[in-house]
């Protein structure tokens, strides 16, 4: 007998594709999978030391909920120095992850009945995690044509919005947002009195383009959450390491529930997150290398297939426009079945994704080459 609220939330859709993937993989066909969004890079070795070192050491106990004061310290010198926030260690908290970090925010800012803004395509976990919390999605579309900005979201603002998610770079589109368009949304949060939830877990995968975090804009420091973890940039998908920036009483909003709940992101692993911060930079900045290099050869091919398709600025996601072809859920069907290729259908991101597949480039030049002829031989 499960509860009411679980009927208000569909389970994860880049996880059950790559569910299905895997099973045909286990039944021998050999799957290219382009479906979780996860660097196929090793964690680079300085950062698993200085876990199994912290480790060995004996730091295996409880921590304090809120995190370890060295990963703390870390994390608000490196938002002053790269994000530009007057950040303090007290208005940081560690979290398993930065998608328990960003299900902590909805708990602990929304009621029933608020709502909350998500640009059109957004990340399958915002809307249902919206949802826990007894509050409701509004969906602001976004151009296609245009970098996928949201078009008019001001039109969406109601007097129980509480919320606008802003992701950039972002999941599923690759969109980073300039200047202009984060100002507008600053502009929208600051005269309506609305929160902003800042996202910015893909920041260091980014493509001959400049990361702005939205809460250095004027008027935004007290009003903006900020969002970043480990998992992307340094390779660190399995360790569950995510933090976020906010204003005191969210913090402690936050803390209420981490404590009753997961109670602390992982002793070990915390050492580990000082080390990637304070530790050499270069393994970053070589996966980015490498990223953009499997970017421009799968975007290249899909448009010489006749799919429409931009060159993302950000994160490692190819979102393809296949309406030639026919719907995202029917090619996504077809591409798996047909060609043994498993991408993710863009209707799991929002309606205005119904026409498009999402194509993870977190694999090897020779996969996505060969991803990209039996795509070809599927449809055309």
């Amino acid at each position: 007998m499960a509860s009411s609220r679980l009927e208000r939330v569909e389970e994860s859709a880049t996880i059950k594709a790559a569910n299905v993937a895997n099973k045909m993989r286990q039944e021998g066909i050999d799957i290219i999978s382009f479906t979780l969004g996860e660097p196929d890079f090793n964690t680079p070795k300085h950062i698993c030391d200085a876990a199994a070192d912290a480790m060995y050491r004996g730091e295996t106990h409880y921590t304090p909920s809120a995190g370890i004061p060295e990963l703390k310290d870390a994390i608000a010198n490196k938002l002053c120095t790269e994000n530009k926030l007057d950040a303090k260690a007290s208005d940081i908290i560690i979290t398993p992850g930065a998608k328990q970090a960003i299900f902590e925010i909805m708990m602990s800012v929304l009621d029933d009945g608020d709502e909350a803004i998500l640009f059109d395509p957004a990340w399958v976990s915002y809307d249902p995690a919206i949802k826990f919390a007894g509050a409701n999605t509004v969906w602001v579309p976004t151009d296609a044509e245009d970098g996928f900005k949201p078009q008019n979201p001001e039109e969406y603002v109601t007097d129980k919005t509480k919320l606008i998610v802003v992701n950039s770079p972002g999941n599923p589109t690759g969109a980073v947002y300039d200047k202009q368009t984060l100002k507008n949304i600053a502009d929208i949060a600051i005269d309506n009195d609305i929160l902003v939830l800042s996202d910015e877990i893909y920041e260091k995968i980014i493509y001959d383009r400049e990361h702005l975090s939205i809460g250095s804009f004027e008027g935004m420091q007290d009003r903006t959450i900020t969002v970043n973890g480990f998992s992307k940039a340094y390779a660190m998908t399995g360790w569950r390491l995510g933090y976020v920036h906010a204003r005191s009483d969210i913090i402690k909003g936050m803390l209420k529930i981490q404590s009753h709940s997961v109670s602390s992101a992982t002793s070990f692993v915390q050492y580990g997150g000082v080390a990637a911060l304070e530790g050499p930079q270069e393994p970053v900045t070589e996966m980015v290398d490498r990223f953009k290099m499997r970017r421009d050869l799968l975007v290249d091919g899909l448009n010489a297939i006749g799919l429409k398709c931009q060159k993302p600025g950000g994160a490692f996601y190819a979102f393809a426009d296949v309406s030639e072809y026919g719907n995202g859920d029917a090619i996504t069907e077809r591409l798996l079945m047909d060609a043994h290729v498993a991408v993710t259908p863009g209707s799991a991101f929002g309606e205005s994704g119904k026409d498009f597949i999402r194509i993870s480039y977190a694999t090897s030049l020779e996969r996505i080459q060969e991803g990209l002829e039996r795509i070809k031989t599927a449809l055309v």
